[in-house]
């Protein structure tokens, strides 16, 4: 017998906040009529948190200490066993959005080491000679605006010989003289990462100038922590050995799930930074890093 199970929430957009009631519909299609043991809908919200290959080892007991942070568990029975007809059913369903105790809403983020996911999970019990049915929809939690206004201070840099770190040869570099700045390392996500980049002079040509956006994931517990760097985006600003003194503007904009504001807890941290990589012709990198504390309003 074909049936096809479905949820659907009445939001498009699928973005709800703390203390926001989660309503949609159950939406159950089958040719003839269906026996089944009950449905149930299940609310979600779990922090998975995983080690790096590299770390793998060095904290045996990492393993035993974090285990997935359960933000919320609900469930709720949406049918008492019976029959469905056939055709098209669609059963409403409203579920608070409610943190499990003192627990803290974190804001949904796919990230490497780090996720924090939000489901509401179907559940149609069937009999025993009958496959149970199940379906999986994914909302997504924004975290509550902040209160205080960020002000934007502007950072500004200059990148020479002298200015770079973890270099063994310094007497063998080029000379090269690179100016800049950012409008603000303190973002609103869902604003653009603006700024101008300028290249005074360069002994050597330039072959490319890029924006690197970094996610720095840490994991850990109190035997100790895991501090993973891995990239997000790279936004290429610059293309072949570009006129100098001309003025190269930035802008990046902050992708959505793969970036949520800064956050710390006791259990793990997730943090951005950019990137700004020059490219020598030789294919040496010039990289001048900046911390990004991101925030939502």
């Amino acid at each position: 017998m074909s049936v096809t199970l479905d949820v659907r929430l009445k939001r498009a957009s699928k973005i709800y906040r703390g203390g926001e009631t989660v309503a949609g519909v159950i939406m159950l299609v089958c040719k003839e009529g269906l026996q089944h043991h009950g449905i149930s809908l299940t609310m979600e919200g779990v922090v998975n948190l995983q080690l790096s290959s590299k770390s793998v080892g060095v904290f045996e007991a990492f393993y035993n200490s974090v285990k997935p942070i359960q933000l919320i568990s609900c469930n709720i029975e949406v049918a008492k066993a019976g029959k469905i007809p056939a055709g098209k059913t669609e059963i409403p369903f409203e579920i608070p959005l409610i943190a499990k105790g003192n627990k803290v809403l974190y804001e949904t983020y796919h990230g490497v080491f780090v996720n924090i996911q939000y489901n509401l999970r179907c559940d149609l019990k069937r009999s025993l000679l009958a496959k149970d049915l199940s379906r999986n929809c994914e909302f997504i939690v924004h975290s509550q605006p902040h209160k205080s206004k960020i002000i934007p201070t502007p950072v500004n840099f200059t990148i020479t010989p002298d200015t770079l770190q973890n270099v063994r040869e310094r007497g063998s570099l080029p000379k090269f003289l690179i100016r800049g700045h950012l409008d603000a390392t303190n973002c609103v996500i869902t604003q653009p990462l603006t700024g101008e980049v300028v290249v005074e002079n360069s002994d050597v040509p330039i072959k490319s100038i890029e924006l690197q956006l970094v996610r720095v994931e840490t994991c850990g517990c109190a035997e100790g922590y895991a501090r993973d760097a891995t990239e997000i985006q790279n936004i290429q600003i610059a293309e072949g050995d570009i006129c100098r003194s001309l003025s190269i503007p930035i802008y990046m904009v902050f992708p959505r799930l793969f970036t949520c504001p800064t956050l710390e807890t006791t259990n793990f941290k997730v943090e951005f930074e950019i990137n700004i990589v020059i490219v020598l012709h030789d294919d040496h990198l010039i990289t001048e890093n900046f911390p990004l504390k991101l925030c939502r309003f």
